[in-house]
């Protein structure tokens, strides 16, 4: 009886192996495999369990590269973040940048001061709502602050005051600093809470 030499046999398993429905695997997307990258402090998808890590889901891609890119030039401050900035290519950060726009930004419940809130709301209408539109849950271009987590806002906002992060908007230095000096620390919290009520 003729025998087949293991080489042929092996080649002829392969290709019968090649041809089931089993071989042809879904295709990564690389998206998706840097995004993940991120979950660890970002969450699932970009949606934050908070409370010092932002959510970026819903972000806008220009926000986003524009941050990755501050952050790796070492022009914004952070824990580590302008350490891993460095580890993308802008190509990655692009990629990146796409993917988590097209989540959507959840909102978790977060602890707050009805009072406070009230106070809140009426502060954003008087120095936000221009820019963070819809009681700050649409913005295309500056930005999401209803349902972002307090601690990260407050870190932000102490390092813009301290002029560690460059302000984007000159009005946004403008209506920051006159906040901050005809309300206070108060009217800082206010706001915050304002924006952690919303669901």
């Amino acid at each position: 009886m003729k025998q087949f030499k293991p080489f042929v046999y092996g080649a002829a398993a392969a290709l019968a192996f090649a041809l089931t429905p089993q071989a042809h695997a879904v295709e990564v997307d690389y998206a998706q495999v840097l995004a993940n990258t991120c979950a660890g402090c970002h969450g699932p998808d970009g949606a934050s369990r908070g409370p010092a890590a932002p959510t970026i889901a819903g972000m806008n891609p220009e926000i986003f590269i524009e941050a990755m890119q501050d952050y790796r030039e070492g022009k914004r401050p952070g824990t580590i973040m302008p350490r891993i900035a460095k580890g993308y290519s802008d190509e990655q950060i692009k990629l990146m940048a796409e993917y988590f726009s097209q989540q959507p930004f959840l909102r978790f419940a977060q602890p707050h001061d009805a009072k406070l809130v009230e106070k809140g709301a009426k502060l954003h209408d008087r120095y936000c709502e221009k820019c963070h539109e819809d009681g700050g849950k649409a913005s295309a271009e500056a930005g999401v602050l209803a349902g972002q987590w307090m601690p990260y806002l407050h870190y932000q906002l102490e390092d813009y005051l301290a002029e560690k992060r460059e302000y984007k908007e000159k009005n946004m230095k403008k209506r920051l600093t006159e906040l901050v000096e005809k309300e206070g620390q108060k009217g800082l919290e206010a706001v915050l809470h304002f924006y952690a009520s919303q669901k």
